[in-house]
C-alpha cells in the first residue's frame, strides 16, 4: 500500500509561509500549490480533513492530517469534490527547501519525544443490549465468539485484535458502558474510538442515550454503526433523526459523526466501518514509544484452577516481554508466559497489544494499572506506595464533589466546573431545568449536563458521576438501592428535590458558597418484631430482634409494615432484660417502646436512623 510521507506541523507552517492560501476563488475553481498538507487542501475546498483522508484511503494512502500530498493527488481530489483546478506558480523560496527543513525537525521532534510512533487504535464497542454488539465482533474477527456466549450475551470483558489493510486495531469487547465508565473511574482511560452499535429496526434506547453519555464525558470520537439492516422492518433514517435529537449529527446531515450502515449477521457494511475506523484513528494522531518498560491497563482477570491468576492487559506503552517483572494494582509477579487472543504463545507486545498474562501473585481488578520494574526491591516499593495511595481513595467522600464542598473546591483551583447527571421522572421536567441550570455557568465556571434521562437513580449514573467527578440531581424520582450503596462508596452527592426553582437556587447558591449546611440522613440499623408486650397506661412494647447495625435510645424511627411506613416517630425507651441500655448491637434481643405508637404487630420492621450534617 503506498503511503505519503509523513510531516509535522513546524513544517507545515514553513509550508504556508511558502505558499500562501489563494484568496476566496468562485465555487467550482480552485488554485492549488505545487505542495499542501491534508489539512490545507482541507481548508482550501472547505470540506472536513476526513473527507480528504477518505479519498486518499480509495487511492490506497494512509495519511494523516499533517501530512504532504502533491498538485496531482490534490488536483485529482479536488475534481472528485466538483472542483476545476490550476497550479499555483512556485514561490521564490519554493517549498521543496522548506520540506527539508521539515523532515528534519521531524527526526530531531521523534527523538526528543522519546521515539513516539504510530500505535494502533484501541476501539471499543457500546450500545444498547441485542443490538449486536458481540454479532458484530464475530464478523469482524471471523470467529464465533457469539456462540460460546451463554445466552448469547456477553459475559466479560474481552480484548481482540485483527489486522485491517496491513493495520491492526484493538478491540474492547464490553458488557455495558458501566464497565468502560468504572475503569474511568479508577483512572484507566484506554479507549480511542467507541463504536456505538444501534439496531435499525429498534433505534435509540435508552442504554443508547447512556452509552452517549458517558463516550462524551470520556471525549472519546464515535462511529455510529446502524445494525441489522437486513430486516423488513429497518428504518436507518429514523434512527439518524433520533441519533440528531441525541445530539449526534451525522455526516451526511452537516454533522462531525462518522455513520456506517451495517449487516453484522450478513457481514455487509463491515468493510466501510473499519475503513472509517482507521480515518478516524489517522485525525487522531495516535502514537506511543514502544521502547522501554511497559505500561498498561487490566482489563479483565480471573483465577483459573489450573494456571493461578490470570489478567489481560492491553499494553499502552513500552514492550511486555515474558520475564518481566510487573505491579498490577496491589499485586505483582514475574510473567511466566503470555497469550494473545487466539490462545497462542507470544514473546513481546507492544502498544496497544491486548495480552493474557500469567505468573502474578494474586488476581487483580481491572481498572488496575500494569507496570514494569526491574526487579523485586523496585516491585515492593511501588507496592507499598500505591497501597498509600489506595489508602487515601478510601477517604474518597471527603473528596468528591458535593454541592457543599464546590465554592471552596472552586476557590482552592481543584475544580473549575460542576459536572451534574440530571435525572427526573417525566421528559417534561428535564429541559427547563436543564436550561436553567446552564445558565449559571460564568467565565469562571461552567455547570456541564454530562447526561440526562427519566427514571430512578441507577448504578450507572452513579459511575459516570465518580468518573467525572461529579454529582447528581433527582428531580422527583428515587434512588436504587444498588446506585446508594455505591454512591455512599464512592463518595458522590445525590440531591433529591420536587420543586425546580429549589434546584436552581441550591446550585447558585453553591456556586457562590452561600448554601446553608445540609442534614443527611444516616441508618443505624434494622430490627424485626418478634413479639409485642402491653406495658402500663396502654402503651405496648416490641420484642425485637436486632438483624444489622445497632439501635440507640436517642435514634428516630420508622416502623414497617411491608411496603408502607406506618409510624415515623423516636424511641422512647429501650431495654435488655429489665435495664435500661444506651445501645442494642446486631444479633441481640431487646424491648422498644417509641413516642406516639403502640401498635406493634409481629412481623413488623423497624429502621433506625439520625440525620447528621453532610460534609
Amino acid at each position: 500500500m503506498a503511503r505519503t510521507k509523513k510531516a509535522d506541523d513546524t513544517a507545515e507552517v514553513k509550508v504556508e509561509e511558502a505558499t500562501p492560501s489563494p484568496e476566496p476563488v468562485k465555487k467550482g475553481q480552485v488554485e492549488l500549490p505545487h505542495s499542501m498538507s491534508v489539512r490545507q487542501l482541507a481548508d482550501l475546498l472547505q470540506v472536513s480533513a476526513i473527507d480528504i483522508i477518505k479519498q486518499l484511503m480509495r487511492k490506497d494512502i494512509m495519511a494523516n492530517i499533517n501530512q504532504i500530498i502533491d498538485y496531482d493527488i490534490a488536483s485529482e481530489i479536488a475534481t472528485n469534490l466538483g472542483y476545476e483546478t490550476r497550479l499555483k506558480p512556485r514561490a521564490a523560496e519554493g517549498a521543496a527547501s522548506a520540506i527539508s527543513e521539515m523532515r528534519k525537525r521531524r527526526k530531531l521532534q521523534v527523538e526528543e519525544a522519546g521515539n513516539l510512533q504510530p500505535r494502533p487504535p484501541v476501539v471499543t464497542v457500546m450500545g444498547h443490549v441485542d443490538h449486536g454488539k458481540t454479532r458484530l465482533l464475530d464478523a469482524i474477527r471471523q470467529t464465533n465468539v457469539m456462540d460460546t456466549e451463554a445466552g448469547a450475551i456477553t459475559q466479560h470483558i474481552g480484548a481482540y485484535q485483527v489486522t485491517v489493510d496491513d493495520q491492526k486495531i484493538t478491540f474492547l469487547d464490553t458488557p455495558g458502558h458501566e464497565a468502560f465508565t468504572a475503569m474511568r473511574a479508577h483512572g484507566a482511560q484506554i479507549t480511542d474510538i467507541i463504536i456505538l452499535v444501534v439496531a435499525a429496526d429498534d433505534g435509540v434506547m435508552p442504554q443508547t442515550q447512556e452509552a452517549i453519555s458517558h463516550a462524551r464525558a470520556a471525549g472519546v470520537p464515535i462511529v455510529v454503526a446502524i445494525n441489522k439492516i437486513d430486516k423488513p422492518e429497518a428504518n436507518p433514517d429514523r434512527v439518524k433523526q433520533q441519533l440528531a435529537e441525541a445530539g449526534l449529527l451525522i455526516e451526511e446531515w452537516g454533522g462531525d459523526t462518522v455513520c456506517v450502515a451495517i449487516s453484522a449477521k450478513e457481514k455487509t457494511g463491515i468493510k466501510e466501518l473499519l475503513e472509517n475506523l482507521l480515518v478516524v484513528a489517522e485525525v487522531e494522531e495516535l502514537k506511543a514509544n514502544p521502547a522501554g518498560q511497559a505500561s498498561g491497563v487490566v482489563v479483565e482477570a480471573e483465577m483459573d484452577r489450573t494456571r493461578g491468576p490470570l489478567a489481560t492487559v492491553l499494553v499502552n506503552s513500552g514492550t511486555l516481554k515474558p520475564g518481566d517483572t510487573i505491579v498490577v494494582g496491589g499485586t505483582w509477579g514475574r510473567v511466566r508466559a503470555m497469550l494473545n487472543d487466539t490462545g497462542k504463545q507470544i514473546k513481546k507486545a507492544g502498544p496497544a497489544t491486548p495480552v493474557e498474562i500469567l505468573g502474578l501473585d494474586s488476581v487483580p481488578q481491572a481498572g488496575d494499572i500494569m507496570t514494569a520494574v526491574t526487579g523485586e526491591p523496585q516491585a515492593q516499593a511501588l507496592l507499598a506506595k500505591r497501597r498509600r495511595e489506595m489508602e487515601e481513595r478510601a477517604t474518597v467522600a471527603a473528596k468528591s464533589v458535593s454541592l457543599h464542598n464546590l465554592y471552596d473546591k472552586i476557590s482552592s483551583g481543584q475544580v473549575k466546573g460542576l459536572n451534574v447527571i440530571l435525572k427526573a421522572d417525566v421528559q417534561g421536567s428535564i429541559e427547563p431545568i436543564l436550561s436553567s441550570l446552564e445558565r449559571l455557568s460564568t467565565d469562571e465556571v461552567q455547570v456541564r449536563i454530562l447526561h440526562s434521562g427519566t427514571g430512578n437513580v441507577s448504578e450507572s449514573d452513579v459511575m459516570l458521576a465518580a468518573a467525572s467527578n461529579g454529582l447528581i440531581i433527582g428531580f422527583g424520582v428515587g434512588t436504587d438501592e444498588g446506585a446508594r450503596r455505591l454512591a455512599s462508596t464512592e463518595g458522590v452527592d445525590i440531591r433529591q428535590y420536587d420543586v425546580i426553582y429549589n434546584v436552581i437556587d441550591d446550585v447558585e447558591k453553591a456556586l457562590k458558597g452561600l448554601l446553608e449546611p445540609e442534614y443527611v440522613e444516616v441508618i443505624d440499623g434494622h430490627a424485626e418484631v418478634r413479639a409485642v408486650f402491653s406495658a402500663a397506661k396502654g402503651t405496648q412494647v416490641a420484642g425485637l430482634y436486632v438483624l444489622d447495625g445497632k439501635i440507640n435510645r436517642n435514634s428516630s424511627v420508622r416502623v414497617r409494615r411491608g411496603e408502607e411506613v406506618i409510624a415515623d416517630t423516636t424511641v422512647s425507651s429501650l431495654r435488655r432484660f429489665k435495664d435500661d441500655v444506651r445501645e442494642v448491637a446486631a444479633g441481640y434481643e431487646c424491648g422498644v417502646a417509641v413516642k406516639d405508637f403502640a401498635d406493634f404487630q409481629v412481623g413488623d420492621r423497624l429502621e433506625f436512623y439520625r440525620m447528621d450534617k453532610a460534609a
